[in-house]
């Protein structure tokens, strides 16, 4: 017969046995599977509200790359996060670190929420959620707030899933910061 410690301990087991099992499955998120660090990060190309044109992963070779996706233009959390990357752009610059913002919403909806809060960075219209998809970062109708850090060689260093936007701009700084020096040792 099983006494409280012989449940306790089997729930310790069962724990540590479903961790260890969790460790070796790709990483998911809420919106499916993200890319592999250490991996090339999925290309993409998409329409932007800097320029008129089209922005591409491959056009930020040669330097850091914070990319991060939001739900929607003008909410509370967007709006915040926004804030805080623009009021840490000029630090991100200094890193040799560029910035881009992906949403479902239009360019037209980018380019009024950029003058709105004096954005300088640009934001990419993912209207149909395919490059969210394929970050794992796509819930049907909207993106969720996820980020990804990507070094000059295009290569996938670091994921952002459990964000939060008042403090996720220094939350990447420092993250970024560690990255460069490993990869300048």
């Amino acid at each position: 017969m099983f006494t409280g410690r012989h449940w306790l301990i089997s729930l310790l087991l069962f724990c540590w046995a479903s961790t260890l099992w969790a460790w070796s499955l790709p990483a998911y998120a809420l919106g499916g599977k993200l890319p592999e660090l250490n991996q090339p990060a999925p290309a993409f190309t998409l329409a932007t509200n800097s320029g008129g044109g089209e922005i591409s992963l491959n056009d930020y070779r040669g330097q850091w790359l914070l990319v991060y996706f939001y739900p929607k233009d003008f909410t509370s959390g967007c709006t915040l996060e926004a804030q805080r990357f623009q009021k840490d752009l000029a630090e991100f610059k200094t890193r040799h670190t560029a910035i881009l913002g992906i949403s479902a919403d239009s360019v037209d909806s980018h380019a009024e929420f950029c003058d709105s809060e004096g954005l300088e960075f640009p934001l990419l219209s993912d209207p149909d959620g395919r490059v969210s998809q394929v970050y794992g970062s796509w819930l049907g109708f909207i993106s969720l707030r996820h980020s990804f850090l990507i070094d000059p060689d295009g290569i996938l260093r670091e994921r952002f899933v459990d964000v939060r936007p008042a403090v996720h701009s220094r939350e990447v700084l420092a993250r970024l910061d560690e990255l460069q020096q490993e990869k300048s040792a």
